[in-house]
């Protein structure tokens, strides 16, 4: 499949069109791509099987994933990749938590895992530069203790050279597409910062925090309650308020139905599928969907 314009792919990648794909059974941006990206006759003519009638929904993402493989490493790429290999791959659903699209201080984590620790991975594609890195792991470092960045294998010399003096790892998105570790990471708590990492939890996880701690909550008035609460977290010893943050985040994202449908959903979209919050009903419309034949 030739796509004259490969970054408009990046509109079928989406949660968005993942949500058009569930509630409408239909997604305008997947036929969108085929019908004005496809590079003319040609092109439709070499690869007649890839959008024949019949051909299903789940074939066709299927093949406009291996596009972007080959011709548009995007950053969704990265963190699919990230979390079929690593979370489903290595760890599990039932101990391993994935956060995706993260704020800390003023960067964003693109990636984090947690279990018994916590990794945040940056991530800097064939496409990104690497003008924010110093100031990002700053960031990142104040909130989580293991950072490790994850780039292209034609940008480890530049990644290496910023990361010299620095505890942060660094790893490689194959040409095949699988990750090759370069420098592990060094966990480094120097600069956790109790203002950073409550500024990262919700209101009932920092209650839940808390009440634990304390058995009760600040007794002050709605205004001022925020506050008092972040006075009281950072009154916490750093080893065990961070112990405390992490087992917050790692309830986040609940299990009980992703880990039996996200086995039957296809390897491209399982991040998709992952990051967002589905149910039974959510899940049987996807399957629906990509069963039936692409409309082109």
């Amino acid at each position: 499949m030739q796509i004259a314009n490969p970054a408009l792919l990046s509109r079928v990648f989406t949660r968005n069109a993942l949500q058009e794909w569930v509630a409408r059974g239909e997604d305008p941006a997947l036929a969108d791509c085929l019908r004005e990206q496809l590079s003319g006759a040609e092109a439709e003519a070499e690869n007649g099987t890839e959008t024949r009638a019949g051909t299903s929904n789940r074939s066709v993402i299927s093949e406009l994933y291996k596009t972007m493989l080959k011709s548009y490493r995007n950053e969704y790429i990265y963190k699919n990749t990230l979390l079929n290999k690593l979370l489903l791959g290595r760890h599990s659903l039932g101990t391993t938590t994935a956060l995706a699209e993260v704020p800390i201080e003023k960067s964003k984590a693109d990636f984090i895992l947690i279990n018994g620790r916590a990794v945040v991975y940056e991530i800097k594609t064939e496409l990104d530069n690497l003008d924010r890195l110093g100031s990002q792991l700053q960031d990142y470092y104040r909130a989580f203790d293991t950072v490790c960045v994850m780039t292209s294998e034609s940008n480890v010399r530049s990644v290496s050279a910023a990361l010299e003096h620095t505890n942060a790892g660094l790893c490689v998105l194959t040409k095949r597409n699988g990750i090759r570790t370069v420098k592990e990471a060094v966990a480094d708590r120097s600069f956790l910062s109790h203002h950073s990492m409550f500024k990262l939890l919700r209101k009932p996880e920092y209650e839940r925090i808390l009440l634990a701690r304390y058995g009760e909550l600040p007794r002050t008035t709605p205004v001022r309650l925020y506050q008092e609460c972040l006075s009281r977290f950072a009154a916490i010893d750093l080893d065990s308020a961070y112990r405390a943050m992490l087992a917050q985040l790692k309830r986040r994202i609940v299990v009980r139905e992703k880990t039996r449908f996200l086995q039957e959903v296809p390897y491209e979209i399982k991040s998709l599928v992952y990051f967002s919050e589905y149910g039974t009903e959510d899940y049987e419309a996807l399957a629906e969907f990509l069963n039936q034949p692409f409309r082109r």
